[in-house]
């Protein structure tokens, strides 16, 4: 069965989930940048635009995160970690290319040899409440990425706009608690039809086409490659495609400490740093542009699939978007797939 809500009714839904979640949701902020953080009341949330700039990956991998307190008194030392997460939580308006990015993340906060307590806990503790993309960007390519603006997999709930009312899908044993809010109601036969007619015309807008199969075969003939001289020349090394990308997990930690007391604190770092690799020694592996722009697209396309089986990138279209110099992965893409083709013939 498959529910609706009425827009007029989407307020107070959100203030009865309010209630007993914390609700993280899209908003604008007043430079103009969207994000997801905690909502505190109905009207900040902001579901206007395709995507937000910074990925639903904050949630629960905050670009800056204290991991925990300590203090000395005299003789005694009292250490306070923030592992714990309070309240149940509920992610609404995420799309389907960053719920696919967390269950890449999942793989490496979450798996067997490693467990990150601050990831796991928020993750646990959440419910996604997916949104469809009805209107994909034309830097959108999810489809090759085996996704899609409709996909389900990692929504517990996904939420389809038909214009007066969502389609509302229950997708998961979380999602299906929702089943009795009194705020869902049945869906006509004319609304599911609805919502499937918009769904086939968002697919066909996403490229589906880029050739990404056995690219990672590829990589590995190509450490020394005169490629990556060439390709590395227009970027500047500004790292906003790291920092935006929903599947890039790097991080530094910091002790920021005074006299007696501190705190351990988890950043966001990049590969595309020079500083990220330098050793204490002062002997840096990836010296210059070239060694990083290649780090980059092997830890998507060759190291990431070898420990995962999947490609780390869900054509979110962030790092096409925003790149200050127009660098497109997409066309990364192509040209090491056409040396194959040419060294096939």
């Amino acid at each position: 069965m498959k529910w609706k809500l009425d827009k007029k009714d989407f307020k107070p839904f959100l203030q009865s989930l309010m209630v007993e979640y914390d609700l993280f949701a899209p908003v604008q902020l007043a430079e103009g940048v969207s994000v997801y953080k905690k909502i505190d009341r109905p009207d900040e949330v902001d579901l206007s635009s395709s995507n937000t700039q910074k990925p639903t990956k904050e949630v629960f991998f905050p670009q800056s995160e204290t991991m925990f307190r300590y203090e000395k008194t005299g003789n005694q030392h009292q250490v306070t970690s923030t592992e714990e997460v309070e309240r149940k939580r509920v992610i609404l308006g995420a799309r389907p290319c960053d719920i696919q990015a967390v269950l890449l993340i999942d793989q490496v906060f979450s798996g067997k040899e490693y467990t990150d307590v601050y990831y796991v806990n928020k993750r646990k503790a959440t419910t996604i409440i997916g949104m469809a993309c009805d209107h994909p960007l034309s830097p959108c390519f999810c489809s090759s990425m085996k996704g899609g603006p409709f996909h389900r997999e990692g929504s517990d709930l996904l939420l389809i706009d038909l214009g007066e009312a969502y389609l509302v899908e229950l997708l998961t044993e979380k999602g299906m608690t929702f089943q009795k809010n009194k705020f869902f109601k049945e869906a006509l036969a004319k609304e599911i039809n609805s919502a499937k007619e918009i769904e086939e015309r968002a697919t066909k807008k996403t490229d589906g086409s880029l050739p990404v199969a056995g690219i990672e075969k590829r990589l590995d003939q190509m450490m020394e490659s005169p490629f990556w001289e060439r390709v590395q020349e227009k970027c500047i090394g500004c790292r906003i495609c790291t920092y935006l990308c929903p599947t890039c997990h790097c991080f530094d930690i910091v002790d920021e400490a005074l006299t007696n007391k501190g705190q351990r604190v988890r950043n966001w770092d990049s590969c595309l740093s020079s500083l990220y690799s330098q050793e204490t020694s002062g002997h840096n592996p990836r010296p210059t542009n070239r060694e990083r722009t290649r780090q980059r697209i092997m830890h998507k396309f060759n190291y990431f699939p070898k420990n995962f089986d999947r490609i780390a990138c869900v054509g979110c279209g962030r790092c096409i978007i925003y790149c200050p110099v127009n660098f497109d992965i997409r066309q990364t893409i192509k040209e090491i797939q056409n040396s194959i083709l040419q060294n096939e013939k």
